[in-house]
């Protein structure tokens, strides 16, 4: 299964008006936050291929995003918000956590303690998985980075600390990041820690994963 991550940066290259090739294989597409609406709706409907995604820090998700109509817009269409979520897509088990650590009493900011209590609260989809299928998750999709991988030291871009036990307790073969600009070539996107591969998904990354076998 082919797999295009998003987050932070509108990339030209998947608006183009014939697919590049690279990309006409894509199965699944997952937003790790701060992209405008309209663009996740165009995915959508370009690939014809399911969209998950988590809200960031900035962008319409914030405040919502006023149509032409004059109502205001909270999610994009046709695409599925799995914040504290846990979703089996085609026997690939995906989990969401959205926002950052706070810095200014935004939207999608959170505390530390905030993200463990939201962890918490998913335990009990990760234990049933755990028990009907031998795992807890395959793939967690989180705007911010854990805490000292591929984050900052400034107070907006550092990392949630509860990442750190997740990934040491459940094992998910990938965590999926934005909210880490990059634009230095030599800048860490993808890490191993333990079991899990960290990714950095600014602009856009394709990675292939199988499917476990259900049987």
């Amino acid at each position: 299964m082919k797999i295009l991550a998003i987050a932070d940066q509108i990339v030209p290259q998947l608006q183009l008006m014939e697919i590049p090739e690279r990309f006409r294989d894509v199965d699944l597409i997952l937003s790790c936050g701060d992209l405008p609406f309209d663009y996740l709706e165009y995915l959508v409907s370009r690939y014809n291929k399911p969209l998950y995604y988590v809200f960031g820090n900035h962008g319409p998700g914030d405040t919502g995003t006023v149509c032409h109509d004059g109502l205001t817009k909270t999610a994009p269409e046709g695409c599925g918000n799995i914040h504290r979520e846990v979703v089996n897509h085609k026997g690939l088990l995906i989990g969401g956590l959205e926002g950052s650590l706070r810095y200014n009493n935004g939207p999608h900011q959170y505390s530390q303690g905030q993200m463990r209590g939201m962890i918490r609260r998913m335990m009990f989809k990760l234990w049933r998985n755990k028990r009907r299928y031998g795992r807890a998750l395959d793939i967690l999709i989180t705007h911010a980075p854990p805490w000292g991988i591929h984050d900052e030291p400034d107070l907006p871009h550092q990392g949630f600390q509860a990442f750190l036990p997740f990934i040491e307790h459940y094992q998910p073969r990938y965590l999926i990041h934005g909210h880490i600009h990059i634009y230095r070539p030599d800048t860490p996107r993808i890490t191993r820690v333990g079991k899990t591969t960290v990714i950095n998904a600014y602009g856009y990354q394709l990675l292939e994963i199988d499917p476990p076998d259900e049987g």
